[in-house]
């Protein structure tokens, strides 16, 4: 047992609320330790006492600080910058992005949200994430519904993670694709690699923003090697069949994932995530996403990354509209006609289902 003195140093050194300590109430901790205090990034793990049957999300020893992204030993380096640099979103940019889902005109397109659907219920599976059965309970006992089936923070942080970590495998493996495709015909690509490694390189940064609020235990590691190695496989051989289909089939994902970040809003603007309520956003998004002074808590983190994902959603939508091998990338491209509103890389003309070919390069594809 801690004596007095040491749990009143402990309690004054964490009186500001911060990721670490929410972790810590995660894991039911009953007896603390304090170090001389608490800075930006340290993740305190503890093997939780968690109700019997229930997976525990840190197999960390007990009694362990640590800073899960330790510094590298570079004397001579200040600082490495983001290799893409993150446009700006204004608050009312984000706050104008609404849920939204583009009907399957072909069979491609069927099998792209086929395919969306088998991953979704997968991940809702792993999750814990049973969105469809609390509405369905919550008609008949909203109580019961709520009591069974609601999330907190930390299954939506669970959520969050898995989902983050597979997020970035699509763009990564068609980026890869078209540049080897491009290699070998010695032919240009015509600005595609170039936004798709970059679509990567976001949903990297969404992983490594969450893995500052908690450090994944054995189980989920193991969960995402599986998921990450079936599902990179799967769209190494998807690309190479129909890169249409892949592009599609990743717009709809992020249709989902602009569902679960609304959600994850939603409760939190009304009570539903107190250990959210006034935690400041970690300092890696702070920096990545030029988050300004007064707008750099948890809820305004879940702003920038809902965003994000809703240009995913776009991005791939229109990717999926386009010849594959002869339209150049709307994305980096110059227009000719500045008056009309055109695809940029931030969020000034989102279009949740995508730019048909026609509105980008200007006539039907023959």
């Amino acid at each position: 047992m801690l004596s007095s003195r040491a749990t009143s140093s402990c309690s004054a050194a964490a009186s500001k609320r911060s990721a670490a300590q929410v972790v810590k109430a995660w894991n039911g901790l009953t007896q603390t330790t304090c170090a001389s205090t608490f800075r930006p990034g340290l993740v305190y793990a503890q093997q939780s006492q968690w109700a019997p049957g229930r997976r525990d999300f840190s197999t960390s020893p007990q009694m362990r600080m640590k800073e899960f992204f330790p510094k590298p030993d570079a004397p001579n380096i200040f600082k490495t910058e983001a290799a893409w640099p993150h446009p700006i979103y204004s608050e009312e940019q984000m706050r104008n992005v609404t849920v939204a889902h583009r009907e399957a005109k072909n069979f491609s397109d069927k099998v792209a949200l086929f395919a969306c659907r088998i991953l979704r219920w997968g991940l809702d599976r792993v999750s814990g994430y049973k969105h469809a059965d609390a509405v369905k309970l919550s008609k008949m006992d909203p109580e019961l519904a709520r009591k069974k089936y609601a999330m907190n923070e930390h299954k939506y942080l669970i959520r969050n993670i898995f989902l983050e970590s597979v997020a970035g495998v699509p763009g990564m493996v068609a980026g890869m694709l078209r540049h080897l495709a491009s290699m070998r015909r010695m032919k240009r690509d015509n600005g595609w690699i170039e936004t798709l490694l970059e679509e990567s390189y976001n949903e990297r940064m969404h992983l490594l923003t969450f893995l500052k609020m908690a450090e994944p235990g054995w189980f989920m590691r193991l969960m995402v090697l599986g998921a990450q190695g079936v599902f990179f496989n799967a769209m190494f051989v998807s690309y190479l069949i129909s890169p249409r289909t892949c592009h599609r089939f990743v717009g709809y994902i992020e249709e989902e994932a602009v569902i679960t970040y609304s959600r994850e809003i939603k409760d939190l603007e009304e009570g539903r995530l107190p250990m959210w309520e006034n935690m400041q956003a970690p300092d890696i998004a702070i920096n990545y996403w030029n988050m300004p002074e007064g707008h750099r808590t948890m809820r305004d983190l879940l702003y920038y990354i809902r965003a994000d994902e809703a240009k995913h959603r776009e991005v791939n939508h229109t990717l999926g509209n386009l010849d594959q091998k002869k339209d150049p990338n709307p994305y980096v491209s110059m227009y000719k006609d500045l008056s009309k509103p055109h695809p940029t890389k931030g969020i000034d003309h989102l279009k949740p289902t995508g730019w048909e070919r026609e509105e980008v390069i200007g006539s039907p594809n023959k």
